[in-house]
């Protein structure tokens, strides 16, 4: 697997777990700090077993690591990860803007064509 390749599957995996609201939520409050993974299944109208399954996306996804402590299980944040998906997302910000940007250098274009082959019509 090439460098690109291995970049795309993480963007894949870390757009993956951000996807769903309660992976956001679980994230948003171990960046906060650590809790066990019990704890954090009591703030969720689901099984402990399903959120569990949502540690597990957003650890694979390298947003969050564990650790065990005796019988539990406490995650936190991995703020490094954040800052990859936050780079990745100025890097398509800076696409789009340049994308725009051309559109608006085009638009000129047209407009100084059409005054200058009816000099008579008025701008807005």
């Amino acid at each position: 697997m090439t460098t690109t390749e291995e970049q795309e599957d993480r963007a894949d995996a870390l757009f993956h777990a951000l996807a769903d609201r309660t992976r956001r939520d679980i994230l948003r409050r171990v960046l906060a700090g650590e809790h066990s993974v019990s704890t954090l299944a009591r703030g969720y109208d689901m099984s402990f077993a399903a959120v569990q399954k949502h540690v597990a996306v957003l650890e694979r996804a390298g947003l969050v690591s564990k650790r065990r402590a005796g019988r539990e299980a406490l995650a936190s944040g991995e703020v490094e990860a954040l800052r990859s998906v936050a780079s990745m997302l100025t890097e398509l910000e800076a696409v789009w803007r340049g994308r725009i940007s051309r559109i608006d250098d085009l638009l000129a274009e047209i407009d100084t064509a059409t005054t200058q082959e009816d000099p008579t019509q008025e701008k807005e």
